[in-house]
């Protein structure tokens, strides 16, 4: 296949994580990381030990690091960055800078992740208008949106891929024009587009647009790399803050003058955090630029190594009462990996586990993430595995 000779050329850089030998499907979840992102915690810990309490310049440095890495994919270079442990304490930062009490109204998909479904959940059995609005027909969405959006509501949070199906949401520009239109803020969640679904803010009209990041899964950046993108020109003031969202004031008297935030990327930060992260991070995103894993190279992988998962699982005929395609779409309109219908999902993943197959199952669907590395040999090797275990059901 194609894809194969990237995979391979890719492979010997993830010794660690022994990429080569090893039936790694949760890339959708978490990647392996290349050997590099090893010698970024040894840096780290050399830079403490020469720097100890003057590390956060260096520190600082690497974050950048990643933010310039993200403008670059985004085609955004005028965007701001805001870095932070997890996507939910961005999320919160963000909502609490809404104006909710005239404006009490937010729309949503059933289609979200749990830290937003969760947590909006929460807010409505707090009695907050929270609409959720079903997310599996774009058009039919597009149309409640329009209907929906009206001088209650303070914003519109949705995915720009799906995390349980895959699928792309194509009508996310027209959604952000409505709401751009309606002076609504709109939070789009794109943990599972970063890399796989090419994006150009720029081109596509989304400037005004909030944008909530992961690096935990396809930019292989691991643990605590989430950042929240907003407009260079975001005027709104979070209720929830942190002493590093003014991080530049800290040496100025107290007075009773208003909270300050400074003019860069940390409006919506919190306090302190551990670096490390950062450095692991850093040394992958210019692995990745070695290496020419761009969003066009990264695009073209992921849609050929779906586009043969999916060829694979039809070669089986399977019984479609016990599984099935939970997404029927064109692969241009899928993000990165296979997402199949069954009863006995989370049965299958088991099984899969105990073969040496790492999977992913979330209510009814099973995941299969291939990500960079991985190779057609081990996509055969992986549905063959499953045909094994269906027939164990």
């Amino acid at each position: 296949m194609d894809f194969d000779k990237l995979a391979k050329a890719l492979q010997p850089h993830y010794s660690h994580f022994n990429v080569a030998n090893r039936l790694l499907f949760t890339g959708h979840s978490h990647q392996a990381w290349p050997d590099v992102a090893f010698d970024g915690v040894r840096e780290y810990m050399q830079m403490v030990a020469d720097k100890v309490d003057t590390k956060w310049e260096p520190a600082f440095e690497k974050t950048e690091v990643l933010r310039n890495y993200l403008r670059r994919y985004y085609d955004d270079p005028d965007g701001r960055y805001c870095r932070e442990q997890n996507t939910h304490v961005l999320m919160v930062s963000w909502l609490s800078s809404l104006n909710l009490t005239n404006k009490p109204k937010i729309i949503t998909t059933t289609g979200e992740f749990h830290s937003m479904y969760r947590q909006l959940s929460r807010y409505k059995e707090l009695g907050m208008d929270v609409v959720f609005l079903p997310h599996e027909n774009d058009e039919k969405l597009l149309e409640k949106i329009n209907r929906e959006a009206d001088s209650d509501t303070s914003a519109i949070m949705l995915s720009r891929v799906y995390f349980e199906t895959s699928e792309v949401n194509t009508k996310l520009g027209e959604i952000a024009n409505i709401a751009k239109e309606r002076e609504i803020s709109i939070l789009i969640d794109d943990y599972h587009g970063t890399n796989v679904v090419p994006l150009s803010i720029r081109q596509d009209g989304l400037e005004h647009c909030y944008i909530l990041i992961g690096g935990y899964k396809y930019l292989q950046w691991g643990e605590a790399n989430c950042f929240l993108r907003f407009p260079s020109d975001c005027n709104l003031k979070p209720g929830v803050t942190g002493w590093f969202a003014s991080f530049e004031t800290l040496d100025e008297p107290r007075d009773d003058r208003a909270v300050s935030f400074d003019e860069g990327d940390q409006k919506f930060a919190t306090g302190t955090y551990d670096p490390i992260s950062q450095y692991r991070a850093a040394a992958v995103s210019h692995f990745f630029d070695r290496m020419g894993l761009n969003s066009e190279t990264l695009s073209n992988q992921y849609s050929a190594q779906v586009q043969y998962l999916r060829e694979l699982f039809d070669e089986k005929q399977f019984d479609e009462h016990l599984i099935k395609h939970a997404n029927s779409r064109a692969v241009d309109q899928t993000g990165g990996f296979l997402a199949l219908q069954a009863p006995h999902a989370r049965t299958l993943r088991q099984i899969l586990l105990d073969a040496g197959v790492f999977t992913d199952a979330r209510g009814d669907i099973i995941r299969f993430g291939p990500a960079p590395y991985t190779t057609s040999e081990q996509c055969r090797s992986a549905v063959d595995e499953l045909g094994k275990a269906v027939q164990m059901l």
